[in-house]
């Protein structure tokens, strides 16, 4: 199992998504790493459970080589099974029950779409980092409502890492940080790019850049 079960979020930075099947997926996985990726999530919506095991068991390696947290969307015998954290939606199990499997040092991040008081209560039942969005229309998904900026600023008083994501690009992207995102999770803005590696860092750069930030 990777150690990297026990690492917590740290620091600041970009946090990749990746878009389901496809031929090219550990190369475009290893150049997301390359541009500096600070936190990695394996998304795949198939039910291809052998190939999704594979792959998941690949990545999770390629993160431990860049000392990067691996998280595995929705899943949790998939994320026991290959080392990562998980990350739950409002469909998804509870955080109690994700730790259950887990074990108390895994990283279990939850969507909060544009809900405080969402954030608040699972704060409470011990997530380890809060995500908010669609802060832009989003095509990975177009019919999220858009979450206020505002929002990001309010929920750093819980004090846990809190994560923008949705039509995220390096144009738009600092004002959110700006706003009070430690991270900002992307999905197509760099699996689409034609040049993953130069995409991922041009939202590194918006963290690099930044007097006071510890990379």
């Amino acid at each position: 199992m990777s150690t990297l079960l026990r690492h917590r979020p740290h620091g600041k930075g970009v946090y990749v998504i990746t878009d389901g099947p496809r031929d090219d997926l550990f190369a475009a996985v290893e150049a997301a790493l390359a541009g500096g990726a600070r936190m990695l999530q394996y998304r795949d919506k198939s039910t291809d459970a052998d190939r999704r095991r594979r792959e998941a068991d690949e990545i999770s390696r390629l993160c431990a080589l860049h000392d990067v947290p691996f998280i595995v969307n929705d899943d949790v015998p998939l994320a026991l099974a290959t080392g990562g954290g998980v990350h739950l939606g409002r469909e998804d199990v509870s955080i109690a029950e994700a730790r259950a499997e887990l074990g108390p040092d895994a990283i279990i991040g939850v969507s909060c779409y544009g809900s405080l008081e969402r954030a608040k209560q699972l704060a409470g039942e011990g997530a380890n980092y809060l995500a908010f969005g669609a802060m832009y229309p989003s095509t990975t998904k177009p019919h999220a409502p858009v979450a206020p900026h505002d929002v990001l600023t309010q929920v750093t008083l819980l004090g846990l890492p809190v994560v923008a994501i949705g039509g995220i690009t390096p144009d738009n992207g600092r004002v959110l940080i700006e706003a009070g995102a430690d991270y900002l999770a992307v999905v197509s803005a760099v699996f689409a790019a034609p040049d993953i590696q130069a995409a991922t860092r041009r939202f590194a750069d918006l963290f690099d850049s930044r007097p006071g930030i510890i990379q």
